[in-house]
């Protein structure tokens, strides 16, 4: 957006409206929630997921934000500028930056975005997709910032990083990529009119009188000419698929309809997680269908270290610390550590037994099952030994799998 039409974003409650104290906390925005765009939502996501910012602060900025403590806001190239009006009666001036992209870099980026011409189409339609994120991370970038990436700034004297005027500012950040998307760019460097410009020249579609005619339509080959020259028993071989799986963002652009009782986070996680078992698949993995448990500890291995897992248990209808269990044998072994985390005991080779036995000091054999103090060897149906240690009273694998007792002692 050029400088001479862009006037600084400014939230509800401005500058001048009772500036010598802080906004209440009960009334209008006291509750609101930030994000009511794809943008918003996914510049909320990367802030408290990515970033890595401290989730105390944020918390307080957030609550900041909501009263309205920000006057007014202002996107640059590279950083934002705000004032922000805490419990004295100046207000406070704050810068938040991520890095700007390099000349370079936009280049790779607008290769990378011209090279989708429904993507062209959509961006001089006035429109950002959310594909656009893939677009720059196909050229090695991230759109979102990540761990390191937001540097903040505040005239308080609050020495922490962020301060909870610069967190305030990072939410308020949502409410201006809702009104304009394109914000995002021009924080990473590039003007929406420039743009819109490069993709133009690029696609040779600037314009220009002097521009190039469009080239003829191939006058292409007979099918009988064509099919004469192939061998019809040669299977094509299928593109490799790419080195990791993608996620699907265009899933977050709509949320379902309310009288569907779809969540949006549940389906962004099934999307995703179809995204990942479909590259899986591509990348040559034939596994099995797997069964409800199995299922179930595979999307919680991947949720490892994340709120996102309690959800899943709740959803799942079990605890916590159940599905962290089975989250992390599946982790370690797959659907042979979840049997043998599940399953209960049963009997096994009594010579197996033994022998594991004598290498434990006062060990006790029940079922499949070996077990010393805190350190307990199972013998699996795939006749296969997994080790087990007692944490918190609770039997967890460790490590992988080992064809002998010996390998995991």
């Amino acid at each position: 957006m050029p400088d001479e039409n862009r006037t600084p974003w400014q939230s509800w409650r401005r500058k001048g409206e009772d500036d010598a104290s802080l906004p209440a906390a009960r009334g209008a925005g006291s509750r609101r929630s930030f994000g009511a765009t794809w943008w918003g939502r996914a510049w909320l996501d990367a802030l408290e997921h990515r970033a890595r910012l401290d989730p105390g602060r944020l918390s307080r900025g957030r609550s900041y934000a909501r009263r309205g403590s920000v006057l007014e806001l202002t996107v640059n190239p590279g950083e934002v500028e705000a004032v922000v009006q805490g419990s004295r009666v100046t207000p406070y001036q704050v810068t938040v930056r991520i890095r700007a992209f390099s000349a370079d870099e936009w280049d790779a980026v607008e290769r990378s975005v011209s090279a989708q011409i429904g993507r062209v189409a959509a961006l001089l339609d006035g429109e950002l997709p959310p594909e656009v994120v893939d677009d720059v991370r196909e050229a090695g970038l991230e759109l979102l910032p990540g761990a390191g990436e937001v540097l903040t700034n505040c005239s308080c004297p609050d020495f922490a990083v962020p301060c909870k005027h610069s967190a305030a500012v990072c939410y308020q950040v949502a409410d201006a990529l809702d009104d304009d998307p394109f914000a995002l760019l021009l924080l990473r460097g590039r003007r929406r009119d420039e743009l819109l410009e490069a993709l133009r020249s690029r696609r040779g579609g600037g314009g220009s009188a002097t521009a190039a005619a469009a080239p003829s339509a191939p006058v292409g080959v007979r099918a009988t000419e064509a099919f004469g020259r192939t061998d019809p028993g040669a299977v094509p071989v299928p593109p490799r698929p790419m080195n990791a799986p993608g996620v699907p963002v265009a899933v977050k652009v709509l949320d379902p309809p309310q009288s569907s009782g779809v969540d949006v986070r549940d389906l962004i996680a099934l999307a995703t997680d179809a995204a990942r078992r479909a590259w899986a698949l591509a990348s040559g993995d034939t596994a099995a269908e797997l069964t409800h448990a199995q299922d179930l500890a595979r999307r919680a291995a991947d949720l490892l270290g994340t709120p996102e897992l309690a959800d899943l248990a709740h959803r799942a209808n079990m605890s916590a610390r159940q599905l962290t269990t089975w989250a992390t044998a599946w982790r370690h072994a797959g659907p042979g550590g979840l049997a043998a985390t599940a399953d209960p005991p049963h009997p096994a080779d009594p010579e197996l037994l033994a022998e594991a036995a004598s290498l434990l000091p006062n060990a006790i054999i029940e079922g499949n099952r070996v077990t010393a103090g805190k350190v307990q060897l199972r013998l699996g149906q795939d006749n296969l030994w997994y080790r087990f240690d007692n944490t918190f009273n609770d039997w967890t694998l460790t490590r992988p799998p080992a064809s002998t007792p010996e390998e995991l002692l």
